[in-house]
């Protein structure tokens, strides 16, 4: 069978009706066996030893389902296949064929649309109770609804034990067995594609798991020297046969691109994708990716620490062509304004009104200032870079979990002040991300969980605390014999979402209901007549963003304040001017009794003029006339 029938350079491939293709890298074996299960009978089958340490050869009248290992060099063990399209009985047992084929019915799924994109990140495990795609299904009608438009799930890729966040995944290519089948995935991406939302995969290529890890009995260059990683072994794309290695990731990018229809991917921690290449393995996973889009708009985005910024850009400016970066920066100013606390990474931030108003012109904070936290300097210049790339945040799963029980930050700061910076994050221009639970206030919490056994069970437990020794409020005893275990499956069922709480917690969920339709009808926050944004600061606690229009008369302010009542008298400020003929209305403020405020003070254009404490209010012009005539129908 010729090579270039293969849709990917290794795993086990169905060719028709007629069996199956094998093909893996193993360079300096001198046998090597694929041992099958097939219909309570074993068979053999020698492959053959091709160019560059690759190995392949056919087998007849295999079936889906069967299930297979490989022998190297005559040894007694069997080893899973390192592109396993599933793994059964988890990543020690054998690996399973897989069909490609599906009855899709998205055909007219175009990819996520460059506007109006909102996130939703999402742990399949902790979603619903029962931790599966087809419980996930169930729900994804409401989250269509309420208008999300992008759902990011947290890492798919095989891993030990029957719980965990997924970032410690062995098999590459082989979705979690413990969150149903291979066909349920895609049954469930292709309901969000009916619904009209996107579907992106958290993908982790910066290390690779410890427990169920068999690349090294296939060979030593899988992983490199050169490289120490922050959580283990890093893939080798710049050594001797690294090749072979690009080719595998990039291979795996696009196979969850063509045969799941993902539409994109968040890298995980980039800054850990070591690469001295002339191209870097990111700048090929994500042309190979778009290479097999078949036409789909994908979104590509970045989580990366040190906030490179050439991440975002085009490649034609040196760039690597993503879609989008995270922003750590808008969360950590945000959590310092909520909770007062400067502990740990969070040292940097002071909270204050200019860093929102920065975040929301330029993002990053942090564009090669000093950062004292680590004794270098943070970040590189992001003035080419448009706002929407930057995705902003008050939720995700690290930094809940890093609160030491996984407690959410609405639950530890005054409501006010939370509907204020809800209504920042999803009226601004950047893109916003939820975090599964956070649009009805889930009191569930986000723990640190992973099912480990024996010695690397307590070695992870002994880690997670020590991480959490950075906070000072978290280093006392007190709070650490308190910590949960990580491997204490309890852990793991405390942080499941109860959806009851849409229903108990009802004006936290019209809350993000409101601004989501706001942000998606309104011709200004939805950016489709948004021309620039600029700030102020009104108080030490205050300050305020105006949103341009294209036609100047249209324009929106959204007025934050984060401390008590202020009077805006006097207020020499240019941006609280109307447009000519045009006065200020409200349009929206977080103070409506429906989300749990106090009422809507009225808007004033004298010196009695207020702007309430802990609040936000949204103003949109009318014309002066228009305005007159509302009052006289308002109080005949």
């Amino acid at each position: 069978m010729a090579i270039k029938q293969r849709r990917f350079s290794v795993g086990a491939e169905l060719v028709a009706s007629a069996g199956v293709h094998f093909r893996l890298w193993a360079p300096g074996k001198t046998c090597v066996q694929v041992v099958i299960e097939s219909g309570g009978s074993t068979m053999q089958c020698t492959l053959s030893e091709e160019a560059s340490g690759y190995w392949s050869g056919f087998a007849d009248n295999i079936a889906e389902g069967s299930l297979y290992r490989f022998r190297l060099d005559d040894e007694a063990i069997l080893y899973p296949d390192p592109a396993s399209r599933f793994q059964p009985e988890g990543p020690h047992g054998p690996s399973q064929i897989i069909s490609p084929n599906f009855a899709w019915t998205d055909d007219d799924w175009q990819g996520i649309p460059e506007e109006n994109r909102v996130i939703y990140e999402m742990h399949i495990g902790t979603f619903t109770q029962e931790g599966t795609y087809r419980a996930a299904v169930e729900e994804l009608a409401e989250l269509a609804r309420i208008g999300i438009t992008i759902i990011e799930i947290m890492p798919l890729a095989e891993f030990d034990g029957k719980f965990g966040w997924g970032y410690d995944g062995v098999g590459l290519f082989a979705p979690y067995h413990h969150y149903g089948s291979p066909d349920d995935l895609r049954s469930f991406i292709n309901e969000a594609h009916r619904l009209g939302m996107g579907v992106i995969l958290d993908v982790v290529y910066n290390h690779c798991g410890s427990s169920g890890c068999y690349f090294r009995q296939f060979s030593q260059d899988y992983f490199s020297s050169a490289y120490k990683g922050d959580w283990g072994d890093v893939f080798n794309f710049d050594g001797e046969n690294s090749q072979a290695v690009r080719e595998f990731v990039c291979d795996n990018a696009a196979y969850w691109i063509e045969e799941f229809h993902f539409d994109g991917f968040r890298l995980d921690a980039t800054q850990q994708i070591f690469d001295a290449s002339p191209r870097h393995i990111i700048q090929d996973l994500v042309a190979q990716a778009r290479a097999h889009a078949n036409g789909r708009r994908l979104f590509i985005v970045a989580e990366n620490e040190p906030q490179h910024s050439a991440l975002v850009l085009p490649e034609a400016d040196e760039g690597y062509g993503l879609d989008g970066i995270v922003n750590d920066d808008f969360h950590h100013s945000a959590m310092v304004a909520m909770k007062g606390k400067r502990e740990a990474y969070f040292h940097d931030y002071l909270g204050r009104p200019q860093e929102f108003i920065s975040a929301a012109k330029y993002g990053f904070l942090y564009q090669g200032q000093w950062y004292a936290w680590q004794h270098q300097t943070r970040g590189t210049p992001t003035f080419a870079v448009t706002p929407s790339a930057f995705i902003h945040f008050l939720q995700n799963h690290d930094q809940v979990a890093n609160t030491g029980d996984g407690t959410r930050p609405d639950a530890k700061t005054h409501p006010g002040l939370y509907r204020a910076f809800t209504a920042l994050l999803l009226l601004g221009p950047a893109t916003p991300m939820l975090f599964q639970g956070q649009e009805f206030g889930a009191s569930s919490p986000f723990c640190y969980f992973a099912d480990h056994q024996g010695e690397l069970a307590n070695l992870v437990a002994k880690g997670r605390r020590e991480f959490l020794h950075q906070f000072p409020s978290l280093a006392s005893e007190e709070i650490q014999v308190q910590l949960s275990r990580p491997d204490d499956p309890a852990t793991f069922a405390r942080s499941k979402l109860n959806f009851a709480e849409r229903q108990l917690h009802s004006h936290v969920y019209r809350l993000h209901e409101d601004l989501l339709t706001l942000r998606r009808m309104d011709p200004v926050f939805s950016q489709r007549s948004l021309v620039s944004i600029d700030g102020a600061i009104l108080s030490e606690r205050a300050f305020l963003l105006r949103y341009f229009s294209q036609n100047g008369a249209d324009d929106r302010l959204v007025l934050i304040n984060l401390g008590t009542d202020i009077p805006l008298t006097p207020l020499p400020e240019p941006l609280m001017a109307a447009p000519l003929n045009c006065t200020w209305q409200i349009l929206w403020s977080s103070e409506h009794p429906l989300y749990g405020g106090h009422g809507i003070v009225r808007w004033r254009t004298d010196d009695k003029c207020l702007l309430p404490g802990c609040s936000a209010l949204v103003l949109h012009t009318v014309a002066k006339e228009a305005q007159k005539n509302s009052i006289e129908v308002d109080s005949a």
